[in-house]
């Protein structure tokens, strides 16, 4: 398993072992990809980007983390709770992960906007992973 694919899955198992966001998003409120005809809220494990991070003495990557909260409420109220919510959940989060392991896992920044195409909410976040 690549370290990605590691931290993807330990990151879903975070999340998706969550009573508290359980509640915001519902049981199967969280996945890898945006459906045509989502059922919201939803958390989207949009991306990971993944660079050489490696020392001379020790292989390294470094992981770009996306993740999307879509909302189709009024406002951006629903949207920011759950952002909050994920930005608890994994900032500086000590996750174990299968053949790897993660040296940190910071929040870097979240943006909200209206979508132009479907006028739902989305908080994109932004997240730097490190792992040796």
């Amino acid at each position: 398993m690549s370290a990605a694919s590691a931290l993807q899955a330990a990151i879903f198992t975070r999340l998706s072992g969550d009573a508290t966001l359980a509640s915001l998003v519902g049981a199967d409120g969280i996945t890898d990809r945006l459906l045509a005809k989502p059922k919201l809220p939803l958390v989207v494990l949009r991306a990971i980007d993944s660079t050489d991070f490696s020392t001379a003495s020790e292989p390294g990557e470094e992981h770009r983390v996306t993740i999307e909260v879509w909302s189709q409420a009024a406002g951006n109220r629903e949207a920011q709770a759950i952002a909050a919510r994920l930005g608890a959940l994994l900032h500086d989060a000590a996750l174990t992960l299968d053949g790897v392991h993660l040296v940190s896992l910071l929040h870097r920044s979240t943006a909200q906007r209206r979508d132009g195409k479907t006028r739902y909410h989305r908080a994109e976040l932004l997240f730097r992973a490190v792992t040796e």
